[in-house]
């Protein structure tokens, strides 16, 4: 029997590029958030593969981006974090991009010891000849990367993608137990659901100014009872989250449950309100309650 082989594969890329995507059709399960708003991941996520000889710990992170505030500013440590931990570094980019939104991270990522795979996205939306010129333009850029074009929202190519990272995989024993799908408790999939679903029904700043605390996750035989709060930074952001005789909570508020409903195989009773926590974005101890900062 050939020996075990276990790693970190961490997915990094600026806002929007499919990083989530990728994640789901490798993981095989919707970890993700997938919406077309930028900026939908916030944490780092680590979605678990694993097989017979080998375990893969796939790391979806936020999107590259120069910090405006402290939220911010937490999430680029993440990616931090992945640059310096990954055993293989998966850079993403679609076609027509000509590099990060942060420059530094570019150099960290040519002089990067793990393997880096440099996947070019969306490549069901070109012809031959643009692909064979983004090619050209990332070997020129990072020639020490294996390019790999594909579309992660087709699954095409995504195959080969797998088989070249398991080759990478260090030799090494399991980090996580065999049957567990991620390091995220499953609070944190019922926030993340929530907020899903309001990336997608909400315009402007409201998807970002909101965080969810789920307050009470009770499951028994039959049903799992789940009480959440949505968070937002003002009034007038808490009128809108309600909506006219609270039409538009409502509305979230179904749809997650549906969704949760399938991610549990069981049935949800799900609770929704709104509190107002004002400037929770820059409030160092709050984002830490969050499980933003580290520091």
């Amino acid at each position: 029997m050939s020996a075990h082989k276990s790693g970190f594969v961490n997915i990094i890329g600026n806002p929007n590029v499919g990083k989530s995507t990728l994640m789901n059709a490798l993981v095989g399960e919707r970890l993700s958030i997938i919406t077309s708003k930028a900026q939908t991941t916030r944490h780092r996520i680590l979605g678990i593969v694993n097989g017979e000889d080998f375990q893969m710990v796939i790391s979806d992170t936020p999107g590259i981006i120069k910090p405006a505030y402290a939220l911010q500013e937490s999430m680029m440590d993440f990616v931090r974090t992945a640059l310096d931990d990954a055993d293989v570094l998966l850079y993403m980019v679609e076609i027509g991009e000509k590099g990060l939104k942060e420059e530094r991270f570019l150099e960290k990522i040519r002089h990067s010891k793990a393997p880096v795979l440099l996947l070019i996205n969306k490549i069901d939306t070109t012809d031959q000849q643009q692909l064979e010129t983004q090619v050209a333009y990332w070997k020129d850029l990072l020639p020490k990367a294996e390019i790999f074009p594909i579309s992660a929202l087709e699954r095409f190519n995504i195959q080969p993608v797998f088989d070249r990272i398991l080759e990478l995989l260090p030799e090494g024993p399991a980090f996580f137990d065999k049957d567990q799908l991620t390091d995220r408790p499953e609070r944190f999939f019922v926030s993340e659901v929530i907020r899903e679903k309001i990336l997608k029904h909400y315009k402007k700043e409201i998807p970002y100014s909101v965080e969810i605390e789920v307050e009470r996750f009770e499951e028994s035989e039959e049903l799992i009872r789940i009480g959440a709060v949505i968070m937002v930074e003002r009034d007038s952001q808490k009128g809108i989250i309600i909506g006219h005789k609270g039409s538009a909570l409502k509305r979230v508020g179904s749809e997650a449950r549906k969704d949760l409903e399938v991610f549990f195989d069981k049935k949800v009773f799900l609770e929704l309100f709104v509190k107002v926590n004002k400037n929770w974005r820059s409030d160092t101890r709050q984002l830490r309650r969050f499980g933003y900062n580290s520091k």
